[in-house]
C-alpha cells in the first residue's frame, strides 16, 4: 500500500516515479554484504565526480523528479558507506538493514512500470517465454531478470572442443579512441560482421582480431549475453569485459543465438559495470549491482527491491551501476548481478528463489544541501 503520494512524474515511456512518505510495504531487509554496498557506491560515486562529460549517464535522472540534483545522488551514495563505516566502528547492528531507518533518511520514489513498452515487445517476440514473462508484468512491479559472470571453461588454444575465441578489439581499432574509431566506422572490422559471420570465422580466417581465449560455442554465446567472463588458470582468476560491439542493436524480440550484436573483449582486474570506456569501467560486486536503463535514470541510483521469499516479504538494497542493450527504451525492468555460475544449472540452484518481479524505489537522502 502506498501511504501518502506526494509527486507524480511520468516519462515518455509510460513509467511513472511516485514520491511516497513512509512506504509501509517495504518487507524485511535482507541480510546483504554491505562492505560489498559500501564498494559499489564508493566506485560509483568517484565516476560520478570524475566524468561529468558523460552525460548519457552522469545526470540526476529528472525523468524521476525534475527538482533532483548530482549532488543529491552523490551524497545519497557517500551516506551509504558513512553508515556502513559507522556500524562497523561501533559494532553496531547494520542499520541498512533497518526499514525505520531508511524511512527516516531516504526519500522514496516508487517506480510504476512501462507495461506499454512491455506489451508491445511481447507482441513482437516469438519466444514464448519472454512474451509470457513481459505480458504478466503487474502494474505495480518492475520484471525483476538475474544475470550472472559466466564461469567459462576454456583453452588457450584452439581446440576440437574449445573452437570459439573470444576475441580483443580487432588490430586496425588498437589505441584509437571511440570518436576516432567512429569517425573511421566505414572501414573498420569491428563494424563489418555478424556474431554468426565470426563464429564461421570470419576474423580467424584474414588473422583480424587476437582471440583471447577458445571456448565452446554455447560458452561464447552465454559470455556475449552475459558481459563478463571468468577463468580461472593454474590457480588464478582472469576476468574478461565487454569492451566495443559491432554496431548492431540488441533485439528484445529474439534468442541469444539469433542475435547479430557481437562484442570484442578486454582483460580487466575484476567485474566490470558501466563506464563510457574501458578504463573508466564501474567495478561492481554481485547481490548489490543491478543493471537498468541508465540513460534515463541516470548512473548510481541507490534502489530498494521488495519482494515475496518463503512466504515473507523481503527487501533488498542495490546500486543502479550496470547497462545492457536489453535497457534501450526499458523502463520495466531491472537486472540483479547474481554472482558468477558455470551455467544456468548453478546458477538456478542458487537464485530459484528470487521471484521475476519486484517491487522497485528509487531511494535518494534527504537531508541535502542543493
Amino acid at each position: 500500500m502506498l501511504c501518502l503520494l506526494l509527486l507524480s512524474v511520468s516519462s515518455p515511456s509510460h513509467a511513472k516515479f511516485v514520491k511516497v512518505q513512509q512506504p509501509s510495504d517495504i518487507g524485511k531487509l535482507a541480510a546483504i554484504n554491505n562492505e560489498d554496498l559500501c564498494a559499489v557506491a564508493q566506485n560509483t560515486k568517484l565516476y560520478l565526480q570524475n566524468h561529468l562529460d558523460d552525460t548519457f549517464a552522469v545526470h540526476p535522472g529528472k525523468i524521476i523528479d525534475p527538482h533532483i540534483s548530482l549532488k543529491q545522488v552523490e551524497q545519497t551514495l557517500a551516506f551509504i558507506c558513512a553508515t556502513v563505516t559507522d556500524d562497523h566502528l561501533t559494532h553496531r547492528a547494520s542499520r541498512l538493514q533497518n526499514s525505520e531507518f531508511l524511512r527516516q533518511h531516504f526519500n522514496f520514489y516508487r517506480w510504476l512500470p512501462d507495461k506499454a513498452t512491455a506489451n508491445q515487445l511481447a507482441d513482437a517476440s516469438a519466444n514464448q517465454r519472454k512474451q509470457a514473462l513481459l505480458r504478466a508484468i503487474p502494474s505495480d512491479q518492475l520484471l525483476l531478470t538475474k544475470y550472472y559472470t559466466k564461469k567459462l571453461q576454456g583453452s588457450a588454444v584452439p581446440t576440437a572442443k574449445y573452437n570459439q575465441a573470444l576475441y580483443a578489439l580487432p588490430y586496425d581499432e588498437q589505441g584509437l579512441s571511440r570518436a576516432q574509431a567512429m569517425a573511421k566506422r566505414a572501414q573498420l572490422t569491428r563494424f563489418k560482421y555478424t556474431r554468426q559471420q565470426i563464429i564461421h570465422g570470419a576474423l580467424l580466417a584474414h588473422h583480424l582480431a587476437k582471440p583471447l581465449v577458445w571456448l565452446t560455442e554455447a560458452g561464447l554465446h552465454d559470455v556475449l549475453l552475459q558481459g563478463t567472463g571468468v577463468l580461472e588458470v593454474n590457480g588464478v582468476l582472469h576476468y574478461y569485459n565487454v569492451h566495443r560491439n559491432n554496431g548492431i542493436a540488441y533485439d528484445y524480440t529474439i534468442g541469444k543465438r539469433q542475435q547479430r550484436r557481437y562484442w570484442y573483449f578486454a582483460e580487466v582486474p575484476s567485474i566490470m559495470g558501466y563506464g563510457k570506456n574501458l578504463a573508466s569501467k564501474i567495478a561492481i560486486k554481485a547481490q548489490v549491482t543491478v543493471a537498468g536503463n541508465i540513460k534515463a535514470l541516470g548512473v548510481g541510483k541507490l534502489l530498494l527491491l521488495s519482494y515475496p521469499e518463503h512466504g515473507q516479504a523481503m527487501a533488498r538494497l542495490a546500486v543502479l551501476a550496470d547497462q545492457g542493450g536489453a535497457f534501450d527504451n526499458n523502463l520495466f525492468q531491472l537486472d540483479l548481478l547474481a554472482g558468477s555460475y558455470i551455467g544456468w544449472d548453478d546458477y538456478y540452484q542458487a537464485n530459484r528463489q528470487l521471484p521475476d518481479y519486484a517491487k522497485a524505489w528509487i531511494l535518494l537522502l534527504k537531508t541535502v544541501n542543493h
